[in-house]
């Protein structure tokens, strides 16, 4: 299918899926919903393989936004977000079918479709306008989608805000960057803004402006405060869609503004974004190791992976803007290749959240447990998902982290000094990173899964629809796909690479069954490896059951014979030594209260012990922000005394200012 149908094909099929969910009763509106979710990104995934295929295409509509023209352009990389997007938005579509049944909202459901098509066409745009009215597009939907349960819980709506705040902010990043691009470069199609001759200021202002509107939108430190937020608060197939496919489209922004229209530029761009891509992992996984919401916890790691493709994409750059497209081209396919699978892993793990989240009516992973039992499906599903976030093998994380790991390591011999400092501390930020997220699934999976029970809800807690585990295990098949046929995504990270100029150098991938390095000497074979755990689990096995004696005997529990489930690992107990180590970077609160019997205080009827580990990147960045804003806004209140004089007088002051800041900068 050619992709103009496609794009049609997505428009179309979002537009009557909104009008079907309105038009339909609370029973079926949760299945037009899902089916016409799952249909735009059919046809978005249909885009996207064309481009990727080889297809280019590109289509002007004249006089259809004021003052410009719609202008929409697809080529390979374009196709391998539209890809991304399309297949959580199939899976997502699914999973709303049985998640929403019979209480989804009439908005949520109506708007979840035309979300995904905004998310598809976003990296299809071609001019600046065409860009900046589909951005926002996607913001506004996305944060109606996030208040779609406010009327539940209070905190959706502070959620909201913070999102809405930091969206905007954002987008006004951007905004100024791309503005500012379009005015030098005398027009406002990407093919002018490749073809401007600027100079070295006005591109490096233009690359950090949309940097840091762009890095807001993927969810990078200290930009990150909305995401743990927001991700919790909204319903689950539109977390999952947050998560793992909107922020990617940070990721778009940086690599279309930076590698393909200002055409690379000097190194310390990239530095800056391998710096901002190390400190987002870090905090994000130490954040996510303490955290016992278990949808907040998926958030950070959301940050915490997207620090890590920032990592791979600068890293990259830097090799790139050196001349050494060889080692530019890994990092940059290896931080692709794990944007991929953090779609994939991620939305299985939202999803497996949002299951466990629609039995019990709990995200506190202290009092979840004993779900192995009452939803056996699901806890399977679950530890796919969090093996691939851990970065272990056989799980489809290991292979991207495998392969950033060898284009940081080959990049250590350098003699310039800024590599020589900088990648053995990449190195050592990776390294960090995957054994905290080691720390932090195994607390997820075996606290809020196993073990007994620790409250109600969860003894009580039943398995999901046969629609979720459906969808679950599509999720958990693109996964295992990913994690066993990696080399298979070549040729398509190829044609990426080749429409960024500044990195392009042929295949830095090829094989079939092994995957090889081109370039550098480096190769796993992720099929032998799982061939290879298999049998050594299966040796364990016949050893265990035919091999070895066994002896039944009682659970040594501190002198007693029966296991409450008080005496059990929480998540807060699990987290308590990582929590003391790193006791200067997280700060946690501690609050222990006594209860003593009220015969004498010498004897206590009971003691409760609180922690809280609060965001301590947004606790000294954000309130003296938001206080100096309110005293601006009450100061500026002032100006509102209702004489129109006073505004003319502003408004003729405010004219001269732009006046003469547009001729000293013509």
């Amino acid at each position: 299918m050619s992709i103009g149908w496609a794009l049609v094909g997505v428009l179309v099929i979002a537009g009557l899926g909104a009008l079907g969910a309105v038009a339909t009763g609370s029973r079926g509106r949760a299945l037009v919903a899902g089916v016409s979710t799952a249909g735009v990104g059919v046809f978005g995934v249909l885009a996207g393989v064309s481009a990727l295929g080889g297809e280019a295409f590109s289509k002007t509509i004249p006089q259809l936004l004021p003052l410009s023209e719609v202008t929409v352009t697809v080529d390979a990389l374009s196709g391998l977000f539209c890809a991304l997007i399309g297949g959580v938005a199939v899976i997502a579509g699914l999973y709303n079918i049985g998640y929403s049944d019979g209480h989804g909202s009439r908005t949520g459901q109506s708007l979840l479709p035309l979300f995904v098509a905004a998310m598809i066409l976003v990296p299809a745009a071609g001019n600046v306008t065409t860009f900046l009215v589909l951005w926002e597009v996607m913001a506004l939907v996305s944060l109606m989608l996030v208040l779609a349960e406010h009327r539940l819980r209070p905190s959706v709506r502070d959620a909201g805000v913070w999102y809405a705040a930091m969206t905007h902010a954002g987008l006004v990043a951007i905004l100024l960057g791309l503005v500012l691009f379009a005015s030098k470069a005398g027009g406002e199609s990407f093919t002018a803004l490749r073809d401007a001759d600027l100079s070295t200021t006005t591109r490096s202002v233009i690359f950090v402006l949309v940097f840091v509107g762009f890095g807001s939108k993927a969810g990078m430190v200290p930009l990150h405060v909305w995401l743990p937020r927001a991700h919790p608060e909204a319903p689950s197939p539109v977390s999952a869609l947050m998560s793992a496919a909107m922020v990617k489209l940070g990721l778009y922004g940086v690599l279309r503004v930076g590698l393909d229209l200002l055409g690379g530029g000097p190194r310390w761009w990239w530095l800056l974004v391998l710096v901002a891509g190390g400190v987002s992992a870090l905090f994000g996984v130490l954040q996510a190791s303490v955290a016992v919401d278990l949808k907040r916890l998926l958030g950070y790691s959301t940050t915490e992976n997207m620090g890590l493709i920032l990592l791979g994409v600068g890293a990259g750059g830097m090799f790139a803007a050196d001349g050494n497209r060889t080692l530019g081209s890994l990092l940059i396919a290896a931080g692709l290749l794990h944007a991929l699978n953090h779609a994939g892993f991620k939305t299985l793990l939202f999803l497996g959240a949002g299951s466990v989240l629609r039995a019990t009516g709990l995200r506190d992973l202290d009092r979840l447990g004993g779900l192995v039992s009452r939803m056996p499906a699901t806890t399977a599903l679950f530890g796919v998902g969090a093996l691939a976030a851990a970065a272990l093998p056989p799980g489809n994380g290991f292979v991207s982290e495998w392969l950033l790991l060898q284009g940081l390591i080959h990049g250590l011999p350098g003699a310039d000094a800024v590599v020589a400092v900088a990648m053995p501390l990449a190195v050592g930020v990776v390294a960090l990173t995957a054994g905290l997220g080691v720390a932090t699934f195994v607390k997820a999976f075996g606290t809020g899964f196993l073990a007994r029970p620790r409250s109600e809800e969860a003894a009580g807690a039943k398995e999901s629809p046969r629609t979720m585990r459906f969808a679950m295990l599509v999720a958990a098949a693109v996964c295992a796909g990913l994690a066993i046929s990696p080399a298979s995504l070549g040729p398509a990270l190829t044609r990426v690479l080749e429409a960024l100029p500044t990195v392009r150098d042929g295949s830095p991938l090829e094989g079939g069954v092994t995957l090889r390095l081109t370039g550098i000497a480096g190769s796993i074979s992720p099929v032998l490896i799982l061939a290879g755990l298999f049998v050594a689990g299966l040796l364990v096995v016949v050893l265990v059951r035919r091999g070895l004696p066994r002896r039944e005997s009682l659970v040594w529990g501190c002198g007693g014979t029966r296991l409450d489930p008080r005496m059990e690992y929480t998540a807060t107990s699990f987290a308590e030594p990582l929590t003391r180590v790193f006791d200067d970077v997280l700060r946690p609160e501690h609050d222990v209260d006594v209860t003593h019997h009220a015969e004498s205080q010498y004897l206590i009827e009971s003691v409760r012990y609180r922690q809280r580990v609060d965001d301590r990147v947004e606790a000294a960045l954000y309130p003296p922000v938001l206080a100096a804003g309110n005293k601006l806004g009450a100061v500026l209140s002032r100006l509102q005394n209702g004489s129109v004089h006073r505004y003319l007088a502003l408004g003729l002051g405010g004219l001269i200012v732009v006046l003469v800041v547009v001729g000293l900068t013509a």
